[in-house]
């Protein structure tokens, strides 16, 4: 969906997301072209911005003992950093947002940038979340970074959503998932009782949860979602990152057990669940993202 396009001779370019990103703070300090619009967590009425106002770890804490939600990013926050962008002499804006098909965050986006006329803006529904959606935020800065003609990058950017990269998860109960509305078409709501564990992905069309395989206790799903990797990219060089929720021990052995692997990884890397996903998957998950390396 592209707003506002006309050809100018000097273009400055942002890139517009959300927390649904799950991009490390430093990684967006680093980049003085990227902006990022929180999501919304609710905990018993009170409002907090995902990433800045509460942490995974105090969400985890109350996921069992108290009301909690999520909710779209704030207008009011979207339009002020569109109005940052526009100070700041911006011209175009990719805007990526996590997956209409888990939330309504894109369509919020839309209805907010249908009515920008200061800039040239693409929007671009990721399909996705998290790391995901992530790498695909970082490789658009670096298409920018490198002065790839502007009207490249959308393509590319599809690509590589669509066929360089892949997110998978397991989680060690799915109700988070139903609590949250967030089931979609996963299967197997009875493996809870069966120990049956649920290997999940986003697919491409809805951008919705679907079930890719199962397993039988979740070192069998772990080891199943190693296989599924190496079946995909062979020996192509990609790069990792491990999603996790409060089981940081687990996390750091999976790290270090992909290394040794056979996958060809250029780089590995443990990036904690955002609060505002962390809600729906609960705290025992690990996803691995991979993306192969352009």
């Amino acid at each position: 969906m592209i707003f506002n396009k006309e050809e100018k001779k000097f273009m400055k370019i942002a890139v517009l997301t959300d927390s649904g990103s799950n991009l490390p703070k430093e990684f967006i300090d680093k980049h003085k072209n990227l902006f990022v619009v929180p999501l919304m967590i609710i905990v018993d009425g009170e409002e907090y911005r995902d990433q800045s106002e509460i942490s995974a770890l105090e969400v985890y804490q109350k996921l069992d003992h108290s009301s909690v939600s999520t909710s779209l990013p704030l207008t009011s926050d979207l339009v002020g950093t569109l109005d940052k962008i526009k100070k700041e002499g911006y011209t175009d804006v990719f805007v990526i947002n996590i997956s209409s098909g888990l939330s309504g965050t894109f369509n919020s986006f839309r209805l907010t940038l249908e009515k920008e006329k200061d800039l040239n803006i693409i929007h671009f529904d990721s399909k996705t979340l998290g790391a995901q959606q992530g790498v695909v935020v970082e490789y658009a800065l670096d298409l920018i970074k490198q002065k790839t003609p502007i009207k490249s990058i959308l393509p590319l950017l599809k690509d590589f959503r669509f066929n360089d990269s892949i997110a998978i998860y397991t989680i060690n109960t799915l109700k988070y998932l139903i609590r949250g509305g967030r089931i979609g078409k996963v299967e197997g709501t009875i493996g809870d009782l069966l120990h049956i564990k649920p290997i999940i992905t986003v697919n491409d069309d809805e951008g919705v949860y679907i079930t890719l395989s199962k397993a039988f206790g979740m070192k069998r799903s772990l080891l199943r979602m190693k296989n599924i990797l190496m079946e995909m990219y062979k020996e192509d060089l990609i790069d990792i990152v491990i999603h996790y929720g409060n089981n940081d021990d687990k996390a750091e052995e999976l790290k270090e057990k992909l290394k040794n692997s056979g996958l060809n990884i250029r780089n590995i890397g443990l990036q904690r669940l955002t609060p505002v996903l962390g809600v729906h998957t609960g705290p025992d998950m690990i996803a691995y993202v991979a993306s192969r390396v352009k």
